[in-house]
């Protein structure tokens, strides 16, 4: 069968499915399931193209300096924790704040954002009508709407803004004893699922609600937790104010792309369904002054061993307690800019390719009427041929930089010679043009 011209890269990566073999299926994957809920392939789209998103997690845990959870490591009770938020005056402005995240979001190539709005410990960067004993940063504290600034400047970057969102609150003696202490789980879940209402009916349209948070008292996972949170029917309600709002499995439902969380190495076959990797690019997620950031190359071998296996990925900081993103932050995000400036067309709407990748070695993605092969180590690679498909004819072989690469099609098997004296570099990207 020869290949239309002019195919994305979900076309051609459909018609190359054949080829690869499945890793799992959704009906394999924790979380209760709808089908009146299920988004089709195309609605998902964007968000598969779009490959890279920024993650914020910024509260007023970031005045402690010890990440997110300060408030249950570091032991705070709730009056001590209310009056470091009640005191809380960043230097910046919400609107000059959510600014700069967002310049440096569009500068690093990152097509998608999305901003904690609540973390477990309840404080709400929003005017919420419906936070218990009204914790949020417009009646306690700093005096602003964060979510509305940061909707704001992600609308005038033509950034999709996804909003974070943690049913569970450390201030409910109910979070750690839902069964023993019911009235007070179920006046958590009441404040849950009005702040989610104000959320998707006020901030929207909101294409992703990343759900955190849905287990109880640090046993068992999201979904053992769903007879209390209910989540199939929360869903729906929000899905009435956005129809394409995809989910994360963290309330109990399965979600619409499964979550991959921490910088551990990403192995294995392609996935068979839609992922995102997160983590963040320093230690913790939330702002600790003296953390350590991880370097362009080490970067760049989580983005390449997620797009060939078909995943997203999204990058948090943990800006500092004025809300600017620490220096180590945004030189990496400058320097992926820089190489996504170069190289994009072998990341932005692309598919995983033709090959299961090769850990530490190779994977491959599938782009428009082309497909890409990210080499991580071209001496392990050298000398190998692949599986090539009678259907595909190859125009030509070259390095996205611009050599020409020699390559032969011998019984269905490609070889490559790649050019002797490569430069180092953490990618060599090589471009098979089809016709």
């Amino acid at each position: 069968m020869a290949v239309e011209p002019e195919m994305n890269g979900a076309e051609l990566a459909s018609k190359l499915k054949s080829q690869v073999d499945p890793a799992g299926s959704r009906a394999a994957l924790p979380g209760l399931d709808a089908s009146d809920l299920q988004l089709d392939e195309s609605q998902l789209a964007w968000w598969r193209d779009a490959k890279l998103g920024l993650f914020i997690h910024w509260g007023v845990y970031a005045r402690i300096g010890q990440g997110e959870w300060a408030y249950f490591n570091q032991h705070y009770d709730e009056t001590s924790y209310r009056e470091l938020a009640r005191t809380w005056r960043p230097a910046l402005s919400a609107a000059e704040m959510s600014q700069g995240w967002l310049d440096l979001a569009e500068e690093a190539g990152l097509k998608y954002a999305v901003m904690v709005t609540r973390h477990h410990d309840g404080y709400s960067m929003w005017d919420s009508q419906n936070s218990w004993k009204d914790f949020t940063t417009v009646r306690c504290g700093p005096g602003e709407d964060y979510v509305r600034a940061y909707v704001t400047a992600c609308r005038a970057h033509r950034i999709p803004a996804g909003l974070y969102y943690s049913p569970m609150d450390w201030r409910f003696p109910g979070y750690f004893d839902p069964r023993g202490l019911p009235d007070s789980a179920q006046a958590m879940k009441q404040q849950a699922c009005r702040q989610l209402s104000e959320l998707a009916q006020n901030y929207g349209p909101v294409p992703i609600m990343w759900f955190d948070g849905g287990w109880l008292a640090h046993q068992g996972t999201d979904a053992d937790a769903a007879w209390l949170w209910d989540p199939l029917t929360l869903c729906r309600q929000l899905r009435q104010s956005n129809p394409t709002m995809l989910f994360t499995p963290r309330s109990g439902y399965k979600g619409d792309f499964q979550c991959e969380e921490g910088a551990d190495p990403v192995t294995g076959p392609i996935r068979s369904y839609p992922w995102e990797k997160c983590f963040s690019v320093s230690s913790a997620w939330g702002y600790r002054p003296d953390d350590q950031y991880m370097s362009l190359p080490q970067l760049l071998r989580h983005l390449v061993d997620t797009i060939c296996r078909d995943g997203n990925l999204i990058l948090n900081v943990g800006p500092d307690p004025d809300g600017r993103i620490p220096e180590p932050a945004v030189n990496l995000f400058r320097q992926l800019g820089q190489w996504l400036a170069h190289n994009g067309e072998a990341v932005y709407q692309t598919r995983a390719g033709l090959w299961q990748p090769e850990e530490g070695v190779f994977g491959s993605v599938t782009g428009r009427q082309a497909i890409y092969l990210h080499i991580l180590n071209p001496d392990r690679f050298a000398g190998r041929s692949l599986d090539w498909p009678a259907s595909l004819r190859l125009r030509r072989a070259a390095l996205l930089s611009g050599p020409a690469v020699q390559a032969d099609i011998d019984r269905d098997r490609l070889s490559l010679i790649l050019p002797a004296g490569l430069p180092p570099a953490p990618d060599t990207i090589i471009k098979l043009e089809l016709d």
